[in-house]
């Protein structure tokens, strides 16, 4: 079935249209978007974990993989002693978790969709998922909790008051259900991205399935090829770079790597 809510842009200012579309809020009389983008450097790519990505009986891994992450890190990396924090941690460090990453921020992900200069023969995407209609498919007892705290989204402290383990928070609904939470400030890096993570009740679940099954909740605005090298060069003048969004060594050395590699 063709999908009524994607868009292809065909230029810079459209997009903008487009990433921005839906930013005004009535009931706050602000221009607050209500979306959380991520960005893909290939159109055709859909929303897996890394868990799922992982491979094999990935489902019954996930506690393996977190326990044993729990037993040899250092436990003052994390604020407190929660399974959210620890997943929030092991995700930032590269451990396949159930997490999605996301952004506040539509610039973000859009450095995320032109950061590899390989892919610039290929469309790419934003994926853009209105929390705020999501959590209307939330448990009551997760709904009550956002009510509570008058928020959009979780924290990790909002989601440990109501499941202190991944079981537990399964076990909230039989539906596979989609929750939208702020990890810790961890570093510079996860407060620079403006990062979001995006967590479904199973760890079989698909995001990608889920949400078409429910058409209102997001847009998908498809980057032409063509187009992303003037999108690539609009972001590093606006400084929305790997020297920002990855600070140190590291992120400083791909920003100029990129930045002097020649134009294919």
């Amino acid at each position: 079935m063709e999908e009524t809510n994607v868009v292809r842009v065909q230029s810079w200012n459209e997009l903008q249209d487009e990433l921005f579309a839906g930013s005004w809020r009535p009931d706050l009389q602000r221009f607050r978007s209500p979306y959380a983008f991520r960005g893909l450097a290939e159109a055709e790519h859909g929303l897996e974990t890394s868990l799922h990505r992982l491979g094999g009986d990935y489902a019954s891994m996930e506690r393996h993989l977190l326990r044993n992450f729990q037993k040899y890190a250092c436990s003052n990396d994390v604020e407190s002693d929660s399974i959210w924090n620890w997943l929030s941690l092991a995700k930032h460090h590269g451990l396949p978790t159930r997490l999605l990453d996301w952004s506040f921020s539509p610039f973000v992900a859009l450095h995320f969709a032109t950061e590899n200069t390989e892919k610039f023969d290929r469309d790419g995407v934003v994926w853009a998922a209105n929390y705020l209609v999501i959590h209307k498919e939330l448990p009551e007892v997760l709904s009550c909790e956002l009510k509570k705290e008058g928020s959009d989204v979780f924290t990790a402290e909002m989601l440990q008051s109501v499941a202190t383990s991944l079981q537990a928070f399964d076990s909230l609904a039989e539906e596979p259900f989609v929750v939208f939470f702020e990890p810790p400030s961890i570093d510079d890096r996860i407060v620079n991205q403006f990062a979001l993570f995006s967590l479904m009740s199973d760890p079989t679940a698909n995001l990608s399935d889920w949400l078409a099954d429910h058409p209102q909740a997001y847009r998908r605005i498809i980057i032409p090829a063509e187009l992303k090298w003037e999108i690539r060069d609009k972001l590093d003048q606006a400084n929305i770079t790997e020297r920002v969004l990855f600070p140190g060594l590291d992120g400083l050395s791909a920003w100029l790597k990129r930045q002097y590699s020649p134009k294919k």
